[in-house]
């Protein structure tokens, strides 16, 4: 039997199935398309909502796996590897994808290597070489300085991870047929030398990945000491901040505040660049944001190819006239 088909692994939390898997459909459609093959979405978990399985099928997969028991309600990798490497030698896929989430990152290295299979990880492009039918499996390298595009040709499954929040999630197409599947492994997939001990939330307010709104900051806020300039437009707008690298580089901003290859890929409604250039680097990790605004002095920076509105000037004097016009806005 030849391996064939495009596999996601779908994530859930608590029973109910998160972004990432809607974002890994839209990579999962595109390769089928071009291999002409099934797309199916596999979900571990301890039970599931009909709903939401379906919502996989309406947002683009032609099967969904439900693969379900007590002891894969939350990620171990040694039950979720087991399962897994069992449904490759069943089926036998040609292409797996997964986010590079931490279930993704510890999951997919862990199959592989038992798998004898190809593995390339924090994917920002992936794609089909037309005449061999290989993924190609694009990322970053040297420090995020150039990318490199990865090829398996021997050696099946081929599998990668990307990057959360580097594409769109594929749309609801209402009235879409699909197969949903369900699996209970056997219990000696299920043991596990690990326990689940505690889940700490994260309650940060604005993280960068989530937020809607974001504020980034460049080389052209020239000191740590302009901040003060962009604080009061990122309270205006209640957005969260973020940083190119070489403002994190300067020790002006942490790095948890870094957008770009080395640091969060982001896509909200909103994106503020203020006082960046546009490395190849940075646009990489903000470029599928929706509305995308522009302030920079060099009328030439690469940003302004990207900006849906782009203003030529210096920001020390624009951010500061924003802000008061939002003021009055909501005065």
């Amino acid at each position: 039997m030849g391996h064939s088909g495009v596999w996601v692994l779908a994530e859930q939390f608590d029973g109910h199935v998160q972004r990432i898997s809607y974002e890994l459909l839209t990579r999962g459609l595109d390769l089928a398309a071009k291999r002409k093959a099934k797309l199916m979405a596999v979900l571990f978990g301890e039970r599931f909502d009909e709903g939401e399985l379906q919502e996989l099928i309406d947002r683009g997969a032609d099967e969904v796996l439900a693969v379900a028991a007590p002891e894969l309600a939350h990620f171990l990798v040694e039950p979720y590897g087991r399962c897994l490497l069992e449904l490759i030698r069943k089926n036998q896929p040609q292409i797996i994808i997964a986010g590079a989430t931490s279930t993704g990152r510890t999951l997919m290295p862990y199959v592989a290597i038992r798998a004898n299979a190809g593995l390339t990880a924090d994917c920002t492009v992936l794609d089909i070489e037309p005449e061999t039918g290989n993924l190609l499996q694009t990322r970053p390298a040297i420090g995020g300085n150039i990318m490199a595009t990865i090829k398996t040709p021997n050696h099946r499954p081929q599998m990668a991870t990307v990057r959360p929040r580097s594409t769109k999630p594929a749309p609801v197409q209402a009235g879409r047929q699909g197969k949903i599947t369900r699996w209970q492994p056997p219990k000696e997939l299920l043991g596990s030398r690990i326990r689940r001990r505690q889940f700490i939330a994260n309650t940060e307010k604005h993280g960068l990945a989530e937020a809607d709104t974001v504020v980034t900051v460049g080389r052209g806020i020239k000191k740590a000491e302009n901040l003060k300039i962009v604080t009061p437009l990122v309270a205006a707008l209640d957005a969260a901040l973020g940083a190119t690298r070489d403002v994190v580089d300067r020790g002006w901003l942490s790095y948890p505040h870094q957008v770009g290859l080395s640091g969060k890929t982001v896509s909200p409604k909103l994106y503020v660049a203020l006082g960046v250039s546009g490395s190849i680097q940075h646009l990489a990790g903000m470029q599928s944001s929706e509305t995308i605004v522009a302030v920079n002095s060099d009328p030439d920076a690469q940003i302004f190819k990207v900006a849906d509105f782009g203003i030529v000037g210096s920001l020390f004097d624009v951010v500061p006239a924003v802000v008061k016009k939002l003021e009055e806005a909501k005065g």
